[in-house]
């Protein structure tokens, strides 16, 4: 579906500039490019793919080794052949072996099972609590021919997944540099980035991770903190808007989102479901934003009912209510109450549906970038 833009938040001004830009400095992309295409710096990456369980079925495409917490061999695994690793009295059990910590490491370039899906790298289970957390060991570029695909679509133009491949690579290295939690640096879903393993491997993935292998965004000569977002609804916004502190390059600009199925959106609720929803105010009768950031995006919301009154965030009551993101008014008619959004997602940084209609105009991934990360420069891993 392809959604209008009634609000004229398009401007055709800064496009056309960045058609310029792209077209007049082809020299100085094509040196950039020569100073990019040197081998890239292994990286490996601790992913949680399940946490706290008492059980998870692994395996591995090939023979495998097992090894304990040390690092010792204790085992071998066949081939094709699920087991399921138990949390038992402090450790970590896989039939007859058993240790604090086990790692299977697949032989040759074979692929480990992890719960329900294949995975590259290898697994490491961890008794946490009693139970187990079991963490995919992969390398970086390896992670991101998945990650691409679960986070963009797969048949989009290649310099919208080069930008997310980028992005998301410079998400993974902020997060595996400032990360505070010991077991991992990283889980699966959009509360870091979405991974599914070989489930989301495209040709055009490995296309757009190769070809940008090793490059991230930089700030002063620091990895930034890539945030992305599905689509803005016409323009993201200035971090401390949104989180808490500033940041110099998660700056708000227009985005190119108009063609995004989620750039505008609306639901409807009876009052009863609103009640409900809404513990404690009773029947719904007004909701007034109190406070808003410059492009609209509700921070906090006075909802009035017929027991109460609340004041609730924008983030939650976007959770309670389901919606796809905090840039929504509301409209009482009767019984019926209609949310009318735009967006999908915070309206940071790199919108995705921003960079796939800015790829189709011939914008290249560099230039995307450097548009929706201001004040940072395409970077070489070292």
């Amino acid at each position: 579906m392809i959604v209008k833009n009634q609000n004229n938040l398009f401007s055709f001004s800064i496009l056309k500039e960045l058609i310029v830009k792209n077209k007049s400095h082809w020299l100085l992309s094509l040196l950039l490019w020569v100073c990019l295409i040197l081998p890239a710096q292994a990286v490996d990456l601790r992913i949680a793919i399940r946490k706290n369980t008492q059980n998870i079925k692994v395996g591995s495409s090939t023979s495998a080794i097992i090894k304990d917490q040390a690092g010792r061999t204790i085992g071998e695994l066949s081939p094709m052949s699920a087991i399921s690793a138990q949390s038992s009295s402090g450790q970590v059990s896989l039939e007859k072996l058993q240790a604090g910590a086990l790692t299977i490491e697949p032989t040759g370039d074979g692929y480990v099972w992890i719960g329900d899906r294949w995975y590259r790298g290898k697994v490491q289970l961890v008794n946490n609590g009693n139970q187990i957390t079991a963490i995919n060991h992969v390398d970086l570029e390896d992670y991101l021919y998945s990650v691409v695909g679960a986070e963009a679509v797969s048949s989009w133009p290649i310099e919208a997944l080069k930008a997310q491949a980028v992005a998301a690579r410079s998400y993974a290295l902020y997060k595996l540099k400032t990360g505070k939690n010991g077991l991992y640096d990283l889980d699966t879903t959009q509360r870091t980035q979405v991974y599914k393993g070989l489930d989301t491997e495209y040709l055009t993935t490995h296309e757009a991770v190769n070809s940008t292998a090793g490059q991230i965004m930089t700030y002063q000569g620091n990895v930034i903190l890539a945030a992305f977002h599905s689509s803005s609804g016409g323009h993201t916004e200035n971090v401390e808007d949104i989180w808490t502190s500033p940041l110099p390059y998660l700056r708000g600009v227009v985005d190119y989102d108009h063609q995004s199925p989620v750039f505008e959106w609306n639901k409807t609720f009876s009052v009863g479901q609103l009640g409900n929803l809404i513990t404690g105010v009773g029947q719904v009768q007004t909701m007034i934003p109190q406070k808003t950031t410059p492009q609209g995006r509700v921070v906090t919301m006075k909802v009035v009912g017929d027991r109460g009154t609340q004041q609730i965030s924008g983030k939650k009551l976007r959770k309670i209510l389901d919606l796809r993101s905090t840039l929504f008014r509301v409209s009482t008619k009767g019984s019926q109450v209609q949310v009318y959004g735009r967006g999908f997602g915070h309206g940071l940084g790199l919108s995705q549906w921003g960079a796939y209609y800015l790829a189709k105009q011939g914008i290249n991934y560099h230039q995307i970038l450097v548009h929706y990360y201001q004040n940072t420069t395409l970077s070489r891993l070292n």
